[in-house]
């Protein structure tokens, strides 16, 4: 008699389906951390300054290995930073989220030069500082005039992690953006000894522990210290001594 064989080993790989890679997101979870779900590239990078002590340039100097979840310290007390070790569980951290529902993004400060418009929202500055070379962002956009003036007023604008700062064109409206990767970086400030805020690049939706998707912005920060009045974004708190 012939017996009916069936290749189990064919069986199991015909029904085997490769895991699906979750979406990139940020939860907010309630007086505790982040939890960063989909792969998101984690990098610590530095400000560097150029010879005349402004804020010039990032520098990376350190890239994790990729995870496809991981929990980010916000209470500012974790011993394995920037990872939670669960310390904000001991200390009784209050992470309350009062960003609210962001009606400081409707109003922008508006700064209109000859060939370029600068939009501030005064309320998200990190103190990064690269907005105040060669005098300022604000001066050089009203003197966009010159090529060169305009040039320096959009490369100081995209440097602005929090996304303080926008350039857009007059003419056509359209906002000026750096390419960004999706990524989330650890800034941190060596030549004044300033940890900075969590740089979420690329447009990854950060979502309130209320379940609340925040505005998804190509350039946000979200606070690290614990300090922030604008939980869960960086208020500039982590440079009060």
């Amino acid at each position: 008699m012939i017996k009916n064989y069936r290749d189990s080993s064919s069986q199991r790989t015909s029904h085997y389906r490769p895991p699906v890679q979750q979406e990139m997101k940020i939860n907010v979870t309630r007086n505790g951390p982040y939890l960063v779900r989909g792969s998101v590239p984690l990098i610590k990078e530095e400000i560097g300054n150029d010879d005349e002590g402004y804020c010039r340039k990032w520098k990376e100097v350190t890239r994790y290995p990729v995870r496809e979840t991981y929990s980010l310290c916000r209470c500012g007390n974790s011993e394995k930073k920037p990872f939670c070790d669960g310390t904000h569980a001991k200390t009784g951290f209050d992470g309350t989220e009062t960003a609210g529902d962001e009606r400081y993004l409707r109003h922008p400060q508006t700064i209109e030069g000859p060939d370029l418009v600068l939009e501030d929202v005064e309320n998200l500055c990190v103190h990064a500082r690269f907005c105040m070379r060669a005098g300022g962002v604000w001066n050089l956009t009203r003197q966009s005039g010159n090529p060169e003036a305009r040039d320096t007023a959009i490369e100081e604008a995209c440097n602005c992690p929090s996304g303080r700062l926008v350039a857009r064109d007059p003419k056509s409206g359209t906002v000026i953006e750096p390419n960004l990767e999706k990524s989330i970086v650890v800034i941190e400030y060596p030549a004044r000894n300033e940890h900075g805020p969590l740089w979420v690049r690329g447009g990854i939706p950060v979502v309130s522990a209320d379940g609340k998707e925040y505005t998804v912005r190509n350039r946000v920060t979200l606070c690290r210290c614990g300090k922030s009045g604008n939980m869960p974004f960086c208020d500039g708190s982590h440079i009060e001594k």
